[in-house]
């Protein structure tokens, strides 16, 4: 264990710890899992199977084997772990794609321009291919292909979570805000039949929802409506739901997203926030190094509980409870502010690369 190892040890092992993530995430992109279903096989038959050079397989697999993603028996051949089935993409709730997408080509471009992020408080991202993130998302098919890949695989895992972690009795309408492909939704939806549900996306994932609502069949219960939440969002809900959207974007942006739900809602409505909420002190977390991410991809953060306090309540809301999940992920409940109204001095102003719903959750 690290906290076993000499002060030098330690360091030196979170100084090659990039290596251990870009491993996985190569044996990710190349199915490596997919290859070990049936039974062990030797770096060789991998190799025969997907084209690699044998023995720079081995020696990846081997590093990631001692890590316990895979793992090698005596006579050489390799097989499942527990951290390893993540990896195969057959497998309900696997972490495949997102694997490969949070070590891929250009997120190592970004990193690599950390400091600039930094020094400047502005993503490393925008500065490296001159644009933010999810407009190249957009505009390189690849890189969008393997984002929306990843937030879809991260989805599933997620939502099953998320599910079975609230009581949706005595809601009637859910507006789910930047809902993606729509595999919240729907599922939610399917589970409790008394729901109506309103997918809110840009125009194109909003349209491409309705053949995954007629596979859930509650099509007849949901509506995908598309639209840009900097501007507003549909009326009419008694509960809006913000999974993995709020952290993509700074204070100013989350207010504007937060007070289009306040005003939309009906009396009585709620406003989930499906995030990870940064311990405070230096309890060792998942939300402090996503919170790095933030800092080099996108203007967004991960926050604390106070700092969500304060934001919702520059949004008209008022943070009620916070519910831990058995994930890195909490909901963050919120009602409105009663008699609450907008500061005048607040001033809307998107950056019109910004002002259009991205497909952040899938």
């Amino acid at each position: 264990m690290m906290q076993e190892l000499p002060p030098p040890m330690q360091l030196m092992q979170l100084s090659f710890a990039f290596m251990v993530s870009r491993s996985i995430s190569v044996a990710a992109e190349f199915f490596i899992a997919d290859k070990l279903t049936e039974r062990p096989k030797t770096a060789t038959e991998l190799a025969g199977e997907t084209g690699l050079h044998a023995r720079s397989l081995y020696r990846m697999l081997r590093a990631c084997a001692s890590y316990g993603v895979f793992a090698e028996d005596e006579q050489g051949r390799f097989m499942l772990t527990p951290m390893a089935e993540l990896l195969r993409s057959d497998q309900p709730g696997n972490l495949r794609a997102f694997t490969a997408m949070m070590n891929s080509v250009w997120q190592y471009q970004s990193w690599a321009e950390m400091d600039h992020a930094v020094k400047t408080g502005q993503p490393a991202f925008d500065k490296v291919f001159r644009m933010p993130f999810f407009e190249f998302c957009e505009k390189t098919e690849r890189a969008g292909r393997e984002f929306n890949e990843a937030m879809t695989s991260n989805s599933a895992y997620t939502s099953e979570i998320f599910l079975n972690a609230y009581n949706f009795t005595g809601f009637t309408k859910v507006v789910d805000v930047g809902g993606g492909h729509g595999i919240l939704l729907a599922s939610l939806l399917q589970r409790n039949p008394h729901l109506s549900g309103i997918l809110y996306e840009m125009p194109a994932l909003a349209a491409a929802a309705s053949e995954l609502m007629q596979q859930y069949s509650v099509a007849d219960r949901c509506e995908q409506v598309g639209g840009d939440f900097f501007a507003s969002v549909p009326e009419g809900g008694d509960l809006y739901i913000l999974k993995h959207i709020i952290h993509d974007w700074n204070d100013e942006q989350c207010t504007r997203i937060l007070s289009n739900c306040r005003k939309s809602m009906k009396q009585g409505g709620k406003v989930l926030v499906i995030e990870m909420v940064v311990p405070e002190g230096n309890t060792p977390s998942l939300a402090k190094l996503l919170d790095l991410q933030m800092l080099v991809c996108l203007p967004g953060c991960e926050r604390t509980e106070t700092e969500y306090r304060a934001l919702f309540k520059k949004g008209g809301l008022s943070l009620s409870r916070i519910l831990p999940m058995p994930s890195p992920f909490s909901i963050i409940e919120a009602v409105p502010i009663e008699n609450y109204s907008e500061e005048p001095s607040l001033d809307w102003k998107v950056e019109p690369q910004m002002g259009s719903m991205q497909p952040t959750e899938q």
